[in-house]
């Protein structure tokens, strides 16, 4: 028996929580150091060649039935013209020291959108974009010189939890100078905790896709998401369902006073917005 120690071997042990790892032929090891080497050059291609850009989701007000805003989501188009989904390439960016050029990349292409549109337009923020000095000072830069600021919500990813609580209580204060909302996304799972929410003076909760999609049908995940409307409501937040696939979550949810619907139900996310 021959143990092999090598970094990727590291990596294996930390991400199977393992203190060591026998090394095997069916690990495929190497398979995964090639396809990261592919997808880091993918993504570097097509960072130079302006292929990085944000489709756009709509968002449904429930009780008037119109499209108010949308979130602007990011995608990779290849070479032949298909686009590809973050799923593929996005951990492949952090993992690369890339993805500070596509949060760039993103905002950059969203606040320019922003001036053409009456839509309210909602991008993604995790805490390192919030953290990182250059990223803040961009957001600050293009809220002064866009024509609405007071259209553009930043949504915080919530599942990773907000250690960094007065860094992030700070970026809040400075953006609502301008008019700008604040969303916390993928409410409900992971490090959900209505004490913070409480003080960071945010305008709507997406309520995670996890709960909404068995909201039909499971009565956990109703309760829970009673639960959040009726916090949010005392707050004066607005609530928002994610992944609305079908008519009966739907129905389901405007039964429970959820605000706003977002989902496959009413469009994928479309290069386009409208």
């Amino acid at each position: 028996m021959i143990i092999r120690e090598s970094r990727n071997g590291f990596k294996l042990c930390k991400k199977n929580k393992e203190l060591f790892q026998i090394y095997r032929e069916d690990l495929n090891i190497y398979e995964g150091i090639k396809e990261n080497i592919i997808w880091t050059k993918k993504i570097k291609d097509a960072i130079a060649e302006n292929r990085i850009v944000p489709f756009f989701q709509p968002i449904v007000n429930n009780s008037l039935k119109t499209i108010e805003k949308c979130e602007a989501l990011i995608r990779m188009i290849d070479e032949n013209g298909k686009v590809i989904s973050p799923y593929f390439f996005l951990d492949i960016a952090k993992k690369a020291g890339l993805y500070k050029e596509l949060t760039i990349i993103m905002l950059e292409k969203t606040f320019e959108v922003l001036n053409k549109t009456n839509y309210e337009i909602s991008i993604n923020l995790l805490l390192q974009d919030i953290m990182n000095s250059e990223i803040r000072a961009l957001i600050i830069k293009k809220l002064k010189k866009v024509r609405n600021p007071e259209k553009i919500v930043f949504e915080i990813v919530e599942s990773e939890g907000i250690e960094n609580f007065n860094e992030v209580t700070e970026f809040i204060k400075e953006v609502k100078k301008y008019g700008s909302k604040i969303a916390i996304d993928d409410f409900g799972t992971g490090y959900s905790n209505f004490n913070y929410l409480m003080k960071l003076n945010v305008d709507y909760i997406k309520i995670d896709g996890s709960i909404i999609k068995n909201v039909h049908k499971d009565k956990s995940a109703e309760i829970v998401t009673k639960t959040i409307v009726l916090f949010a409501k005392e707050l004066g937040i607005e609530t928002i369902a994610e992944f609305v696939s079908e008519e009966e979550i739907y129905n389901k949810i405007k039964d429970l006073n959820v605000d706003y619907s977002q989902g496959y139900y009413f469009s994928e996310p479309k290069e386009n917005i409208g």
